[in-house]
């Protein structure tokens, strides 16, 4: 059977964490329109007649501005000698200076790249895409060039397809029911953070993260699970954008992020949450690994 690891690489909000999770067929990594969502490698394992691929869904590429961005990036640069093939993305609207600077850092693993164009559903004119497919093949000699949408699941099945050909023969590394390296409370408090991102302003995604205090049975329904956590920013004035008018944003915010933690976890829970304001966290290792950043 084929076996082997990709790393999914490219520019923010280019799509790489809802093309992994497509691929797996199951939630994985959270997904915004903000940019810089993720913040660890994320492993996401897909298991198909032909083998098993093991995907690595990592930061978006840009300046670090912070201790946190910093790491973001070696992260990133980890991924190349470690995947049998770099999955590198880039939009179906064209090539940007981003996306060519990315190029720049991956010639020298010329041996393993395929290209990624996401987003096709949203051209307009589909004349367009030939000649995007004919400029890339210019730029660079990619293993393969593969169209797609990972939001629409357009030409999926090609895109594994073409993973799988340039795959080595071996032994699984996973077992066929393993889908993801995440823990339970990191995926909890990823759920939590997605639903703050999604309901807040433009300068508050990147100052939030997210810590689980307490995950217990209910002492007088133990079939609920009680759940506490605190949305730490690194601002004052972002903590009242946070709870809003009367407590209703947070109150938004809460319900979003249990009602996909039931599914989750398959059963009720009742869910605590607190905002806290840590100054600076993004600048201090000790606290970005305690919030799961770097441990992983």
């Amino acid at each position: 059977m084929k076996v082997g690891t990709v790393s999914i690489i490219g520019r923010p909000n280019v799509g790489k964490s809802t093309l992994l999770n497509n691929l797996i067929g199951n939630k994985v990594s959270i997904i915004s329109p903000k940019p810089a969502t993720t913040r660890i490698k994320i492993l996401g394992v897909m298991n198909e007649e032909e083998g098993q691929v093991v995907f690595i869904d990592t930061p978006g590429f840009e300046k670090s501005k912070n201790e946190l961005g910093k790491y973001m990036l070696k992260t990133i640069y980890s991924t190349f000698e470690e995947a049998d093939l770099l999955l590198f993305l880039i939009e179906a609207k064209g090539w940007k200076q981003e996306d060519e600077k990315i190029l720049d850092c991956l010639k020298e693993y010329s041996d393993r790249i395929i290209l990624g164009i996401n987003k096709i559903d949203l051209l307009k004119n589909k004349e367009l895409l030939l000649p995007l497919i004919d400029e890339s093949a210019k730029k660079f000699n990619f293993l393969e060039i593969v169209p797609f949408s990972a939001l629409k699941n357009k030409n999926i099945d090609r895109l594994k397809k073409a993973i799988f050909s340039h795959l080595p023969e071996g032994e699984p590394f996973f077992p066929p029911d393993k889908i993801t390296n995440l823990p339970l409370e990191y995926m909890i408090s990823e759920i939590i953070r997605e639903k703050a991102i999604l309901k807040t302003y433009k300068e508050v995604p990147q100052s939030i993260a997210v810590e689980v205090e307490e995950m217990r049975e209910g002492e007088k329904d133990k079939s609920v699970q009680v759940i506490r956590a605190n949305i730490i920013v690194d601002r004052e004035n972002l903590k009242s954008i946070l709870i809003g008018k009367d407590g209703r944003k947070i109150k938004e915010i809460g319900k979003l992020a249990r009602e996909e933690i039931e599914v989750l976890l398959g059963k009720k829970v009742y869910l605590e949450l607190w905002v806290k304001v840590i100054e600076d966290w993004r600048e201090k290792p000790d606290l970005f690994r305690r919030f799961g950043y770097g441990n992983i």
